[in-house]
């Protein structure tokens, strides 16, 4: 599994001098929020600030600071201080051909030793601090949605009992091969969601069961039909002690009824941003009782 971290040393480690340029400070519509940020080298770039004239006139002024660093070194001169770090305060408006309406302050840094050992660990951090995304599956669709899954600021864990499921597989998420999957749920983090689409429908069931049990979820979807649905509906009320209310919690099929299209790459596209909204929307809500919790604490 190669993460962002990885990825973030690897570009530090193979592209020479690098410039960090920064969202320091927004007002308005703008296309990042202040801390998104960018590594520029002479040739590359690693990540992103938005896109658009912003951020071609940043990876301009960090070139130029590069270039004149560069020089400076090869001088033996001394490096001003306009050559180390910058700002630029961009409206984002006609004049830079964007429309967003708002204003940007980006701060620009040559990244010395100190400055890559601070990214790394904020990355570090941050990557700590992702929601987990249980896929049980590596089928078609498993395979779809998994390349879908792994474009998102989220950690992956996909699980099989099939080792072969696994050729494929985006570089970027987990696979973990278990005889017994429905036993990773239970050690999955507090707001996992889970997907499961597995070769087996009973498997499904003894999975999805196991995470309908946990009332800490951000999402419970399996694929399939209604019939699918109903025949498992009577099954985890009857057979396996489940109440009509974790029933309810159930997303089943994963990414709607709205499209009708079952053509892999459509189920996975619909599915990912289900997922993703319902990620979002769990952590709002923890956010809130978090919050709720500190004032009355206070």
């Amino acid at each position: 599994m190669n993460s962002k971290v990885q990825g973030l040393k690897a570009f530090l480690g193979q592209t020479g001098r690098v410039a960090l340029v920064e969202v320091a400070v927004t007002k308005g519509s703008t296309p990042r929020e202040a801390g998104a940020f960018m590594l520029v080298s002479a040739s590359a770039i690693f990540g992103t600030i938005g896109g658009g004239q912003l951020e071609y006139m940043a990876m301009d002024k960090a070139r130029q600071m590069l270039g004149a660093a560069a020089r400076s070194l090869a001088n033996e001169a001394r490096i001003e201080v306009d050559e180390v770090c910058a700002t630029l305060d961009v409206p984002l408006g006609p004049e830079i051909g964007q429309c967003c309406g708002g204003r940007v302050e980006v701060s620009i840094r040559l990244v010395d030793g100190s400055l890559e050992q601070q990214l790394i660990a904020r990355a570090e951090a941050d990557e700590a601090q992702l929601p987990h995304v249980y896929l049980f599956g590596g089928g078609h669709v498993g395979q779809a949605l998994a390349a879908s899954l792994a474009l998102l600021p989220i950690h992956v864990v996909v699980v099989e009992t099939r080792t072969e499921a696994f050729d494929g597989m985006p570089e970027t998420v987990e696979t973990r091969l278990a005889p017994m999957p429905e036993a990773v749920v239970r050690e999955a983090p507090a707001g996992s969601a889970f997907a499961i689409l597995t070769h087996d429908h009973a498997l499904d069931f003894l999975i999805v069961a196991e995470a309908l049990k946990r009332d800490d979820t951000a999402y419970v979807g399996m694929i399939g039909s209604r019939t699918k649905k109903a025949t498992f509906r009577s099954w985890f009320l009857k057979s396996a002690e489940g109440s009509e209310a974790q029933f309810d919690r159930l997303v089943s099929p994963i990414g709607g009824s709205a499209v009708k299209d079952k053509r892999p790459p459509v189920i996975a596209a619909l599915a990912a941003a289900e997922i993703m909204t319902a990620l979002v929307a769990h952590a709002a809500q923890i956010s809130g009782a978090t919050a709720v919790e500190k004032a009355m604490a206070g």
